[in-house]
């Protein structure tokens, strides 16, 4: 199947980007150790009836970038810890994480909408901030279905649509809810592109989820004021900046 102008512009923008991210992401960090959060971890926003125990489960991170979600998993007790990404820069990060916490996880390159992993191999596949990046959702979405067994979990977080079209300085509303869900971001000017997302309804992303075969347990939209680092006040805090959907492979 062939890769789509989206795929493959972000792909080469995260290439290119991956050094600067990181730095970015390691330094906005209040520890000497690099950051390793996950949906496991305990500053985690999400209620507990509705996160797995990983001790000893397979678990699978759609879209890893640097790892940090994958390594976290790992250090939560999971047997097994996968992590995939469209962008080789970002697994080079993920590796060198990897080897400085000391943990047993495997990265590799693919792509969200045909994952270079098994048929009914994990127990728990969950991806943060990445999904808004993929043109096909809908495959996407097949595909994280596809990997996991009967029973399994499976946590979709991406940026909250809502969140999206209200500026978070001005408090603005700088276009449709309904409207385009295409839209490119700058990363900053000295960069020749921008990077492509997709901002879909929740209804939406709710209707892909059950289409792909989830039947949706939860609908999670954290207080920025509690959740969002870079939030303390303003426009920002009005309205939710992150939407994590939890579902059930049935």
């Amino acid at each position: 199947m062939a890769v789509t102008d989206p795929y493959r512009e972000n792909r080469r923008l995260w290439d290119e980007w991956s050094d600067a991210f990181q730095a970015l992401w390691n330094a906005e960090t209040a520890t000497d150790a690099p950051p390793t959060p996950s949906p496991f971890g305990p500053d985690a926003p999400d209620p507990e009836r509705v996160v797995p125990a990983v001790e000893s489960a397979a678990v699978a991170e759609l879209g890893c970038g640097g790892g940090q979600g994958t390594v976290g998993a790992a250090l939560a007790g999971a047997d097994r810890a996968v992590g995939v990404d469209l962008s080789r820069e970002q697994l080079r990060h993920a590796r060198r994480l990897r080897e400085y916490c000391g943990v047993d996880a495997t990265f590799v390159h693919g792509e969200a909408t045909s994952l270079p992993l098994a048929t009914d191999a994990f127990d728990v596949a969950f991806t943060e901030w990445a999904f808004q990046h993929v043109a096909d959702l809908d495959a996407a979405l097949r595909e994280a279905r596809r990997v996991l067994r009967d029973g399994g979990t499976f946590l979709c977080s991406v940026p909250h649509p809502f969140g999206e079209v209200v500026d978070g300085e001005s408090g603005e509303v700088d276009r449709r809810y309904h409207g385009d869900s295409r839209r490119t971001v700058e990363i900053d000017e000295s960069y020749d592109a921008d990077m492509v997302v997709f901002d879909r309804p929740v209804g939406d992303l709710h209707r892909a989820l059950v289409d792909a075969g989830f039947a949706v347990d939860a609908v999670v939209e954290p207080d920025p004021l509690d959740h969002a680092p870079n939030v303390d006040g303003g426009p920002a805090a009005a309205v939710p900046r992150d939407l994590r959907l939890w579902a059930t492979a049935t």
